[in-house]
């Protein structure tokens, strides 16, 4: 057992936490050396949460990484260690070494701390290793809790000038001279500057009584606070802003909000001191005045750390226990920064004094119509709720009242007069006046400033009064729900959202009622970072003091599904809108955490049964405002949360939820078939910057709910009918099919028929939406389908064939359905007998025919390979290519079905378009490198293979479509090296080839020298010098040409004079003409 502790000891406690020693010195004119002793002893700091708070200022350990960097304990490791010695209290002033070993083969390293202390607070300290940086270092850490765990171990002394006066004379002057002896190179200087002074009698030492003692303790005028290094923590701020693109930049900025939370959780002055520094680094950014010029938002981080920063003045000016003064000094600090022109205004449509708690307990639904309820809200700064908060008070007698007694008793304490009740029917505490988000902040700030039990107790009157409210909205929607119901749309009754609030309103709530009922592990670390491991955390059900049927676990469930389930609009700005999103995902994470049990079910139960039952203040009631934020994401946690115990309330709730009204249209009367895309068109509004986020949250709900209707055919058709009403992405729906499709088709089961189904109807309404749209992913949409018909069975797949017009082009038709449906990998897959096979091939091939008639020029090629295999379609198809040459199907095209023609071996066929191609082809006389060139030769080389008829046949269409002399010429040449065929279905030459002298070449050369007769003229007429040598060699071709014919020679000869005679202006060229010919 203890011994009890002596009366001396409980003073001098006492005394040393709350008085400066100068105070006991002039309080009592003699104060015992024992006494002086104990106060002395008491006046260091007894915790080591405290040291700890200060020696982990501004880290944060990343994921996984060990918390040896940490310095409490590194700290803590050195004294474990027996780092530490040679420790000597004198007065309020603690010295010592700690050792510190080296790198390998490096001898130890040994550091002299010192500390000044007072009132149980460090106030000054100092180490050999000259750290700088935010926190104390491993090795005040190591002295401190050497102190504080082995207190009796270290030698204690008086103040030095209490040593000092028991000296005399001749004592002094030794002690002096020891002093200067032992550290003669560093206060040698200081010491004669000193003498000097002292020994002149008119010295501003001389006119001061006494003498400073650094071990005597503070003076009364001394703030007590403890040693905060204001330079490196203004330092380290711009640093951190400077690095602020960086994650870990962030991260410690917020670990520093962390750190300023926890100092006013331990009721530190430094905390709002530490606050200011950081505000005002803030304020120097040079970033806000670049962004300011620039018309520029600032970055989601940077705007992220300034909403942080504006709730944490908040707490600071709510304070429950600060002074006036000090309270008014922030202020002062607070309006000043507010004026400044790059101070950061708060984004989104939130007014400083939204609807009180009071006011919206008789909001009616009806009043604006739909277009009206635009919030109009004056811009403020960030620093706008502080200033605000500067108005409130503690003084309330009801809150007082609250705050103080679990169950206030509504008999004794009565009403605060006014129309505001205090209590509900059932007496439980109200707390009325205040909106919603600023009766929180006071909750956040009694949690903030170390006050958690008021804080449960103001939260239930609050939880209570939103009840009250949640009650009353109920009626006044029962009275006005047939009106409301006719209209099919509502206004917002409440314009300030709770989810997505600057001040968080429902996760300080949710995250105050969590932690009471937390479970706290039986060793707790000093330093809560110092785990690797991130562990879940466990709650258990505390009841709530006064109300034993009810858990502040339970509390925490209903009011934040109360929040996310309210019906808000969508605020204004992309940072305000992302911030709903992320706030809405924060709170989920939360209720994430906690097990669902009997209890918490039943709440989750009535909950749900509240907000589908109510009407327009709930998000999940039967009318919507046009613009308020989607239920999708909470609709999710909902619907996997209450499935396994209720699975149509779930259903019911999930369905409702799948609404995106905002992407909703009224189409004009009688139009019953709107174009599916017109809705999204029309209504994507430039204030929705999320709305493709909201969109694919409303597609993860639907995916959710099709997943877990497999083998539910009622719920599939039902979840059907919502997507089809609600999604109006084809990129989402596409997702969806494809998401459906495969939850339908597992590896190791057999298919859900109905699951493949709508996934397959949703494919098809993908395919209608995109069909006049085209979109880049349009052909793996197509094959997709065709898989997706593939599974269901040959009957799905033939569907998809017979009735392609209104879904596919002809050409997505041709090239991918009938062919990908009748590939051997496909029919392998459906397992077909012979009959049921050959009814697969007849679709095909009848599709195939359709798209050729659709679309020739890019699909009869296609329709006759499909058709190969069958006689009277492949003849269909020859005719169809027949008729669309008529019909003006170009020549690449006819050429092209000619040439696979000759490949299955019908030279006549391919004969014939090829003279239906060159009958539209026309090739000018300057075109040498016509596309068609190659096509032209081949088909003369297939004409000459078939026989004279065919040659003869062909040479009229050469000539009327051909006008390029040298093309001509090369095309006689080839003729004239080989004998034509005996006919088309023998392979047999002639003894010799052709002369040019008959029929059907001469026709074929004549028109070839009258091509280079009549070009010659034309390029003569404007030819100039550099083209010269062009003409030259262009002539040395024509003579080859004009060579072929029995009187080419003179002919030719003919021309030269010709062209000598019209052009002899052109005397060079003539010369070199006559050079070259004669």
């Amino acid at each position: 057992r203890e011994t009890p502790a002596t009366m001396l000891d409980l003073s001098a406690k006492r005394v040393a936490e709350s008085w400066a020693f100068e105070q006991v010195e002039e309080r009592f004119s003699r104060v015992p050396e024992p006494v002086q002793k104990r106060i002395m002893f008491w006046s260091f700091p007894r915790s080591e949460r405290e040291i700890c708070m200060y020696s982990s200022l501004g880290y944060q350990s990343t994921e996984g990484e060990q918390d040896a960097r940490v310095p409490f304990t590194r700290g803590l490791h050195l004294l474990q260690s027996g780092a530490v010695d040679r420790v000597l209290q004198v007065g309020f002033h603690l010295s010592g070494n700690v050792r510190e070993p080296g790198s390998p083969g490096e001898p130890e390293y040994i550091y002299h701390v010192s500390i000044s202390f007072d009132r149980c607070k460090i106030t000054s300290v100092s180490c050999g290793c000259d750290n700088r940086d935010l926190f104390y270092c491993a090795h005040v850490v190591a002295l401190s809790l050497y102190r504080i765990r082995h207190a009796h171990q270290v030698e204690l002394r008086l103040p030095i000038s209490e040593t000092l006066s028991q000296m005399n004379r001749d004592q002094l002057q030794k002690f002096v001279q020891y002093l200067i002896s032992a550290h003669h190179t560093e206060v040698l200087p200081t010491a004669q500057r000193l003498a000097d002074e002292v020994l002149l009698l008119d010295s501003e030492i001389n006119l001061v009584h006494g003498a400073p003692d650094p071990t005597a303790g503070a003076s009364i005028e001394d703030a007590n606070c403890w040693h905060l290094d204001e330079e490196q923590i203004q330092e380290q701020v711009k640093q951190l802003l400077s690095n602020g693109g960086y994650y870990g930049a962030s991260q410690q900025l917020r670990s520093m909000f962390g750190k300023v939370r926890e100092m006013l959780r331990m009721r530190d002055s430094n905390g709002a001191r530490m606050l200011i520094l950081m505000t005002q680094q803030f304020l120097q950014d040079p970033r806000l005045a670049l962004w300011r010029q620039q018309g520029a938002g600032m970055t989601d981080k940077c705007r992220q750390l300034w909403d942080e920063l504006g709730a944490l003045w908040v707490c600071v000016i709510l304070s429950p226990h600060c002074k006036a003064e000090e309270r008014a000094g922030w202020l002062q600090l607070l309006g000043t920064w507010d004026k400044l022109d790059v101070c950061p205004l708060e984004e989104g449509n939130y007014s400083l004094d939204g609807p009180s708690l009071q006011t919206t307990l008789g909001t009616s639904p009806t009043g604006p119509q739909q277009g009206e309820a635009e919030v109009t809200a004056t811009h403020h700064t960030v620093f706008g709720r502080a200033l605000q908060a500067g108005a409130l008070h503690w003084k309330n007698a009801h809150l007082q009242r609250i705050l103080a007694s679990d169950a206030p008793s509504p008999s004794l304490t009565g009403s605060t007069g006014g129309d505001k009740p205090d209590f509900d029917p059932q007496g439980r505490p109200l707390w009325l006046g205040e909106s919603f988000p600023t009766a929180c902040a006071r909750v956040d700030t009694l949690r903030a400033h170390g006050y958690p039990h008021k804080a449960l107790r103001l939260a239930g009157a609050i939880i209570n009064t939103v009840r009250l409210q949640q009650r009353h909205q109920l009626e006044i929607y029962k009275q006005q729900q047939k009106e409301l119901l006719q209209k099919g749309v509502t206004c917002i009754s409440n314009t300030e959202g709770w989810v997505g609030h600057p001040l968080d309103p429902v996760g300080c709530l949710c995250r105050a009622l969590l932690e009471a009922c937390r479970l706290r592990e039986e060793t707790v670390s000093l330093y809560p970072d110092s785990s690797t491991e991130k562990r879940k955390a466990v709650y258990q059900h505390v009841p709530v003091p006064g109300n034993p049927g009810e858990s502040y676990l339970a509390l925490a469930l209903e009011v934040t599904l109360l929040g996310l389930g309210q019906q808000r609009a969508l605020p204004e700005g992309l940072y305000a809108q992302d911030k709903v999103v992320r706030n809405e995902e924060q709170l989920l994470t939360l209720l994430e955490e906690v097990d669902l049990d009997d209890r918490l079910v039943q709440v989750l139960r009535k909950q749900v049964g509240l907000l589908l039952e109510g009407g327009p203040f709930s998000g999940f009631g039967e009318v919507l405002f046009r613009e308020s934020v989607p239920m999708h994401t909470c609709a999710r946690y909902l619907f996997s949360a209450l499935l396994p115990h209720d699975p149509d309330l779930a259903y019911r709730l999930a369905l409702r939820a799948m609404r995106l009204p905002v992407l909703e249209t009224s189409h004009p009367a009688g139009d019953l078939h709107p174009h599916p895309l017109d809705s999204i068109v029309s209504n994507r509004f430039p204030r929705w910057f999320i709305l493709g986020h909201l969109e694919t949250r409303q597609c993860e709900l639907a995916s959710t709910l099709l997943t877990a209707a497999k083998g539910d055919p009622k719920w599939l058709h039902a979840v059907l009918a919502s997507i089809q009403q609600n999604i109006h992405s084809p990129a989402l729906l596409f997702k969806l099919a494809q998401d459906a499709c495969k939850t339908a088709t597992p590896a190791s089961a057999p298919p859900d028929t109905t699951l493949l189904g709508i996934a397959l109807e949703l494919g098809l309404q993908v395919m209608r939406m995109t069909l006049n749209t085209m979109t880049w992913r349009r052909r793996e949409m197509v094959r997709w389908l065709v898989s997706c018909a593939t599974e269901m069975g040959p009957q799905a797949l033939m569907n998809i064939m017979q009735n392609w017009y209104s879904l596919f082009t002809p050409v997505e038709a041709a090239t991918i359905v009938a062919v990908t449906g009748t590939t051997h990998t496909t029919l392998l897959r459906l397992q077909l007998d012979t009959l049921r096979r050959e009814e697969l091939w007849t679709c095909a091939r009848t599709l195939a025919l359709q798209c050729a008639m659709k679309d020739p020029q890019n699909c009869a090629l296609p329709a006759l390979t499909l058709c190969e295999k069958n006689h009277a379609a492949f003849e269909a198809a020859y005719q169809i290519v027949l008729d669309a040459a008529a019909g003006g199907l170009g020549h690449a095209h006819l050429f092209t079905v000619a040439r696979y023609m000759e490949h299955r071996g019908l030279p006549l066929r391919a004969y014939k378009l090829a003279t239906l191609a060159l009958a539209q082809l026309s090739i000018a006389s300057n075109q040498d490198s016509h596309p068609a060139v190659n096509d032209v030769l081949w088909a003369c080389s297939l004409s000459l293979s078939l026989g004279r008829r065919e040659l003869s046949g062909i040479v009229p269409l050469l000539i009327r479509s051909i006008h390029c002399a040298p093309m001509l010429s090369d095309i006689l040449r080839r003729w004239t090296l080989s004998a034509p065929g005996l006919g088309p279905l023998g392979p047999r030459r002639a003894a010799k080839p052709l002369g040019t002298d008959r029929a059907p070449l001469c026709q074929l050369l004549d028109a070839a020298v009258a091509a280079y007769i009549t070009t010659s003229h034309s390029r003569l007429t404007h030819i100039s010098p550099r083209h010269y040598g062009d003409f030259i060699e262009f002539l040395g071709k024509a003579r080859e040409t004009f060579l072929l014919a029995p009187d080419g020679h003179l002919q030719f000869a003919q021309f030269l004079e010709n062209i000598k005679q019209t052009y002899k202006g052109k005397k060079k060229l003539m010369l070199l003409v006559r050079e070259r010919f004669g």
